[in-house]
């Protein structure tokens, strides 16, 4: 798809929910799912983005779930960085397949099938052209890939962190049980930390609130929506350092 216009964004950070690669599936990864993230990520970065993924891993594992029922914390989030590799490199194996150079660098040693992260070669992949999948959160137990996302685009210099739901923006109610919930087109980092609304975890809002970087919370189902973002359109919600008032 061709499009004359020049992307707002010329490096962009999305961050993928474990539950995403779901599909129509109650478990696991869906191939087919997998392969419509891969047609965005690669539409995007055929306009020249340079695009860098966090994943999470809930579909397979969810370490404070698991802690709820009585496991270890820590050892229940490592388990949850696992099953993130696991998504990597599903989500490697679609976007390659959909013509896309990508390297997957993990937080925790796993030579045999992801690179150590290193933010230098990070950034070297993506001035290559490389789409780059960051694993295992992290590295460290107690974070939230929505954490990892936050930290790795602040490395990287990313201009803006995409996160990736299934609705199509943040709301002042549960959309799907309220039906007059509102969703705002614009949100301060301060709202959304005084207003205890669900869209990242306090850590990785506080974040990005530091260090001026924007989040664009929108909804992963409708086609082009990453492209849209990219562009500079008005898609889901913005949170920033604006005034809302």
């Amino acid at each position: 798809m061709s499009d004359a216009r020049a992307p707002r964004y010329g490096r962009i950070l999305l961050k993928i929910s474990g539950e995403a690669l779901l599909g129509d599936r109650q478990y696991g990864v869906d191939p087919g799912f997998c392969a419509f993230i891969a047609r965005q990520v690669a539409d995007v970065h055929g306009l020249g983005v340079q695009v860098a993924i966090v994943v999470g891993g809930g579909n397979i594992f969810r370490g404070m779930a698991a802690a709820a029922k009585g496991m270890d914390r820590a050892t229940g989030d490592y388990i949850g960085m696992l099953a993130t590799a696991m998504n990597a490199l599903a989500l490697q194996d679609a976007i390659e397949k959909a013509g896309v150079a990508t390297r997957v660098m993990s937080a925790i040693a796993m030579n045999e099938v992801a690179e150590p992260y290193i933010r230098r070669r990070a950034v070297r992949h993506l001035e290559k052209g490389r789409v780059v999948i960051f694993a295992a959160g992290t590295g460290n137990p107690y974070f939230t890939t929505d954490t990892a996302a936050a930290l790795r685009a602040v490395e990287i210099g990313a201009e803006v962190i995409l996160k990736a739901t299934k609705v199509d923006g943040v709301y002042d109610a549960d959309p799907i049980k309220d039906p007059q919930a509102h969703r705002h087109d614009h949100l301060s980092y301060a709202d959304v930390l005084n207003g205890r609304l669900q869209v990242l975890d306090a850590t990785a809002v506080s974040l990005c609130m530091e260090n001026d970087l924007p989040i664009v919370v929108f909804d992963l189902n409708t086609p082009d929506n990453i492209r849209r973002v990219a562009l500079g359109e008005t898609v889901g919600t913005r949170i920033d350092g604006g005034d809302t008032a």
